[in-house]
């Protein structure tokens, strides 16, 4: 019986389509939070940089190498969607348009590239980005999609792996890419020196605020349907973000004594990455569970990067990469049948087999993942130039490679008024005026 339009379905996909995309400002602003005030503009600037670059490469081909019928063993689709050609308003893909499979396959995208920016925070040059980021969603992003997300992909097809909304396309992948750009770009000047405070905390947690909302978009509508799978998925988001943050608070206050507003921030982002691929699979018994797992784990792992010398500004590989492998894992453990109708974890009879293909899953794409993106980076660092000038780096990016400062803090208190340098006033000559806008 062909496949009919639900009315439904379409809503509920177009409403989580916006939801994901709307974790690219939410992403912006808790990276930008996260920086020094001279660098905030620039982080902003690479998230929004991916909705511009990831788009065109989505609709020129990426949907095409992502989604087509299969064109090489199970590695790559083919060309038959190249310009989105045969996606129609009345196409369909299941029960709702493909155009709105595409679309939210490509907030997907967008969302993954925008993660790396985190690892080489203050220190990467716009233009190299850019290129990077389009050389990286087609050489990283669209393969290990096409392996995972297409019927006819290779891990899809031989791994028969749990991932329901892209625990190895996404964290994964953008751990293990975050942690080779962090090695490539080398360290930020000051690294383990200066202080690298977050500027602004208040992003931090407005900008998680946003990803937490967003992140029900992002995992409930990858059911694809209004139905009680993606009811399952939002609950259990929700449980392991909330743990999470708990996991995390307990590191921070037993380590350091004090359980911060960035500790909260972070283990609330721990806890939705390691539920992203298991939110179909467990009970909220075992989102619980992954969601405390993965506060404790990654509050331990962003202090590796101290011990072992490698700056990984924003934590991509300790947050994404250790979460998600967390999440992967942990679906061998505690998947039920009464969530996935058929597959089981070892808490619940299902032997070691699921466990063992979560893992391969896991080892393949993270050493794809991070051995591409070292080759991909090494290039644009040799060719077009990755790393920002020293000089830029010490003026900060904002400056020096915008033009242009977050804030404009630069002002003279004349009685209760702040009036910015060079503006008039009835009381200040006009001398010193001119000296000032000089």
């Amino acid at each position: 019986m062909p496949a009919q339009l639900s009315a439904a379905d379409t809503a509920w996909l177009l409403v989580s389509t916006a939801l994901v995309l709307l974790m690219v400002p939410g992403l912006a602003l808790f990276y930008g939070g996260m920086v020094r005030a001279k660098s905030v503009l620039n982080m902003l600037m690479m998230s929004f940089g991916c909705l511009a670059a990831v788009t065109v490469v989505w609709v020129l081909y990426g949907y095409s190498l992502a989604f087509a019928p299969d064109a090489a063993f199970g590695l790559i689709g083919g060309l038959q969607h190249v310009g989105l050609a045969g996606i129609g308003p009345h196409t369909l893909f299941h029960t709702v348009p493909a155009s709105a499979y595409v679309a939210f396959q490509l907030m997907f995208a967008v969302v993954t590239a925008a993660l790396l920016s985190g690892a080489i925070a203050d220190r990467a040059r716009f233009a190299g980005w850019i290129w990077f980021v389009v050389a990286w969603t087609t050489l990283v992003y669209l393969p290990i999609a096409h392996w995972v997300f297409a019927p006819d992909g290779w891990i899809a097809t031989h791994l028969h792996l749990l991932d329901f909304a892209g625990g190895t396309v996404v964290e994964i992948n953008s751990g293990a890419s975050g942690l080779a750009l962090a090695l490539v770009l080398g360290p930020r000047l000051g690294f383990r020196s200066d202080p690298m405070r977050p500027h602004s905390l208040p992003l931090v947690v407005l900008g998680a605020g946003l990803l937490w909302f967003g992140w029900f978009g992002f995992n409930a509508g990858s059911a694809l349907a209004a139905d009680g799978s993606a009811a399952t998925a939002l609950l259990n988001t929700q449980i392991a973000g909330a743990t999470a943050v708990g996991g995390w608070l307990f590191v921070e206050r037993r380590r350091d004594g004090k359980a911060t507003t960035l500790g909260a921030a972070s283990g609330a982002v721990a806890g939705l990455v390691a539920i992203t691929p298991a939110c179909g699979a467990v009970n909220p018994i075992g989102a619980l569970l992954i969601g405390l797992t993965a506060g404790l784990a990654c509050s331990y792992a962003v202090g590796l990067k101290y011990r072992l010398g490698y700056d990984d500004s924003l934590d991509v590989a300790g947050v994404h990469g250790v979460g998600g492998v967390t999440g992967m894992l942990l679906i061998g453990v505690l998947a039920t049948a009464t969530v996935t109708g058929h597959a089981r974890g070892l808490l619940f009879g299902g032997g070691v087999g699921l466990l063992v293909r979560q893992a391969v899953a896991v080892v393949v794409i993270a050493a794809y993942a991070f051995g591409a993106t070292w080759l991909i980076a090494r290039t644009v660092q040799r060719t077009v130039g990755f790393r920002a000038h020293e000089d830029h780096e010490r003026t900060g990016l904002d400056l020096a490679v915008h033009g242009e400062t977050a804030y404009e803090l630069a002002a003279t208190h004349l009685g209760h008024r702040a009036v910015p340098l060079g503006a008039t006033h009835p009381s200040r000559p006009a001398d010193v005026v001119e000296r000032e806008r000089a």
